[in-house]
Formats: C-alpha cells, sequence, structure tokens
C-alpha cells in the first residue's frame, strides 16, 4: 500500500486516522476522506492526494491511502501526524510513501525516517514541499528516492548553508540554464537524492544522478499561473510508483503526462486545478497508455 503524507491548512483538523484504513475519493472538486469530512482540491497536498486518487482509479491501480492532519503554521498538526508515523510504521509496512507539506522538524524528521529505515522492506520515498526541505536540512536527503523541486527549490537544494528556501543566497541563480550547476552542487554535499523531477518552462528528469530527458512540450503558458499544478506532477508520479511503474519511466510519464494534460484543457490563467482535475480520468483513460509506452 502506498502512502500520501501531508497537512491541510484547516486549524480545526486533528490528525484522520480513518484515511489510513480506508479509502478517500474525489468528487465536485471536493477531497473526500472516510470519517465524513470533505477539503477543497485547491493546491497543496489536497491537489496532490486528489490527482493520486483520480489517477489510480483511471488506470487500475490500487490507491493510496492518506496520512493527514490540520496544521495552519503551529506545527501541532505535524507533530501528531510525526508522532503516529513513527509509532505505526512498522503496522502500516508501506511499499511506498510520498511526502508533502508538513511542518519542517529535524527531530521528527529524523525519527520518522529511522523508524521507515527500521522496516524489513524499506519503502520508496517521495518528497515534495515542506518535508523535501526537512530532508535536505536533515542531512539524509540522499536516503530519498526521488524528490520533485521547481527551480526555485533546487536551488535551496544547492546551497548547503540555507535552512529554507526564504534564505536561498542569491548567487545561486534560477533559470533553466542554471540547472546542470545547481544539480551538482547539490549532488556534492549531498542535499538531493539520485532521482529528482526539477519542475520548470523544462522539466528536467534526473534518474540515478544523471540528465535523463527533458520535457519541453507541449507548453501552455497558463499553466504558470494555476496554483497546485506542480502538486498534481506529484500526484501523477506518486499514482504510477503506486501502480508499479519503475521510478524513471514513472517520472518521465508523469512531467509529459502533465503537459499534455494542460493542451487537452486548454486552460487560462483563471483555470483552477480542480477543473484540470475533472477531466483527468478521461484524459488518462485515452492518452496514458501511449504515453507509458513510450522510450
Amino acid at each position: 500500500m502506498w502512502y500520501i503524507t501531508g497537512t491541510l491548512p484547516d486549524k480545526d483538523m486533528g490528525f484522520c486516522e480513518a484515511a489510513t484504513q480506508a479509502p478517500s475519493s474525489v468528487r465536485d472538486g471536493m477531497l473526500h476522506l472516510p470519517d465524513g469530512s470533505a477539503v477543497p482540491v485547491q493546491r497543496g497536498t489536497a491537489a496532490l492526494a486528489a490527482t493520486a486518487l483520480l489517477a489510480c482509479e483511471a488506470l487500475g491501480f490500487e490507491p493510496p491511502r492518506l496520512l493527514l492532519a490540520g496544521d495552519i503554521g503551529s506545527g501541532a498538526g505535524s507533530r501528531a501526524l510525526y508522532t503516529w508515523l513513527t509509532e505505526h510504521a512498522a503496522r502500516l509496512a508501506p511499499s511506498g510513501l510520498t511526502f508533502h507539506y508538513l511542518f519542517p522538524d529535524v527531530d521528527w524528521h529524523n525519527r520518522v525516517l529511522m523508524a521507515i529505515q527500521a522496516l524489513p522492506s524499506p519503502p520508496l520515498l517521495v518528497a515534495d514541499a515542506g518535508f523535501m526541505y526537512v530532508a535536505k536540512m536533515s542531512g539524509y536527503a540522499d536516503a530519498y528516492d526521488l524528490f520533485t523541486p521547481d527551480l526555485g527549490e533546487m536551488a535551496f537544494l544547492a546551497d548547503e548553508k540555507a535552512p529554507h528556501p526564504f534564505y536561498t543566497r542569491g548567487f545561486l541563480l534560477t533559470e533553466e540554464e542554471d540547472i546542470p550547476g545547481l544539480l551538482a552542487r547539490a549532488q556534492a554535499h549531498g542535499n538531493c537524492p539520485a532521482n529528482l523531477i526539477i519542475k520548470g518552462r523544462a522539466d528536467h528528469i534526473i534518474c540515478e544522478g544523471r540528465l535523463a530527458a527533458t520535457i519541453e512540450e507541449p507548453s501552455e503558458p497558463a499553466m504558470e499561473c494555476i496554483g497546485g499544478t506542480g502538486d498534481l506532477v506529484t500526484g501523477l508520479v506518486t499514482a504510477l510508483l503506486a501502480g508499479g511503474i519503475p521510478l524513471c519511466r514513472a517520472s518521465v510519464a508523469a512531467a509529459r503526462l502533465a503537459r499534455l494534460l494542460a493542451r487537452y484543457c486548454a486552460p487560462d490563467p483563471g483555470t483552477q486545478v480542480a477543473q484540470l482535475l475533472a477531466r483527468l480520468p478521461e484524459f488518462l483513460q485515452e492518452h496514458a497508455e501511449a504515453v507509458l509506452a513510450m522510450d
């Protein structure tokens, strides 16, 4: 079973243990949890989870379960989630985990990582957003299998001194042509795993430390204005990995599928990610087989 772990911006929501034990669903732009609650799919962890759930359903893969808690920045919900996962990792026995935004706490990150690494069959580990930041801050970024940064986050990974993307030093530029230097610097300091999807105007797919693919087309400029599109890519790769697709192939396919979905939907700057996801199942049924068959 694959698990998606992250927080939602809801001060009244505690840790939702029910979502670890029963499937969640997506309907009418809302992420519906097994405890009866519903969360709007706008961006962040909700967009990632909704993408993965819809993609798995369309492709016939077992859907991931969710480890979710509400947190509006105090860290309380994140700590509840960290605690629960540390205590229950052995019972979950996950095949894979995708981590999204949790309040960065190096001590709790390390406890979770140690609990996961102690499992008889350690799972694949994917990280994005805040959990990717704390993985880098901890010094254990190379314990992960895949990061999915954008260009700004890639500069943060390359800066061995920055504790958070806000503090990335200005001499580390974030243009497409700077990616080889940023990657080499992050690798030299052990601040990234061997595999990355670097999201930008062109998506750079790094497999086993080397550039495996650069995906530039199709390009829909309006996607730059839509919140949650990076989470969509991470959700797609999560679904493909949950379905047993090899990591490099899944990374390339996820980037291609996200771009083809954008062309399929023809968005404008006012389009919401939930509108893209509403068409994801029909799109995948029409196009996923061909994309997955590409070299």
